[in-house]
């Protein structure tokens, strides 16, 4: 059991005085020890200790098979492809890859400050933006491969919206091209 122990101040002092003898008080501090261990587990057990973070992604409606697939055409100019391969390989490359623009040819980067995120910047620069409209601006398509990891899907995304792409998009039709770079980036 605890105790608080209060002395009387303890040998004789000054002079002659008579003064009567306090008893020791003792003070049961058990209950406020219990009280204490039932509010912190009160307040663990209730407390969000924090909110999991989550991307918005605007997904396509399902297409029925009575529904034409309508092809969309896109200046090659304002488009970049980013093939995530096995252990943290990134290529990438402007406009298409059967017929690059000058400059479009592929390049190998990393993940990162100093990777892909300045690349996309440059691009990001140099394709002309409306604002308010997804008609202008940069187009990226992300690729990733069978071999890539969900961590780097998950990094190339947050990518996207540090650098304010105003479209992207997660795609996994490789022309045969695309396949055979794709092959090349997972040996």
């Amino acid at each position: 059991m605890a105790e608080l122990n209060t002395n009387d101040g303890g040998g004789k002092k000054g002079g002659g005085k008579v003064r009567s003898k306090k008893q020791n008080s003792k003070v049961d501090l058990t209950a406020m020890v219990d009280l204490a261990f039932l509010l912190i587990t009160f307040f663990m057990l209730t407390t969000t200790l924090s909110k999991p973070q989550a991307m918005d992604l605007g997904l396509p409606d399902k297409n029925t098979d009575d529904q034409p697939e309508t092809k969309i055409k896109v200046d090659q100019r304002r488009t970049m492809t980013i093939i995530l391969g096995a252990k943290d390989k990134i290529e990438w490359f402007h406009g298409l890859l059967e017929a690059p623009e000058p400059g479009g040819k592929p390049t190998k980067s990393t993940h990162g400050r100093e990777g892909i995120r300045k690349e996309i910047l440059k691009r990001v620069a140099s394709v002309p933006q409306v604002t308010g409209n997804k008609d202008k601006g940069l187009i990226v398509i992300i690729k990733p491969t069978a071999k890539s990891s969900y961590k780097n899907l998950v990094d190339i995304l947050d990518e996207m919206a540090i650098c304010s792409v105003p479209t992207y998009a997660i795609v996994n039709d490789f022309s045969p091209e695309e396949k055979t770079l794709a092959d090349k980036l997972n040996k």
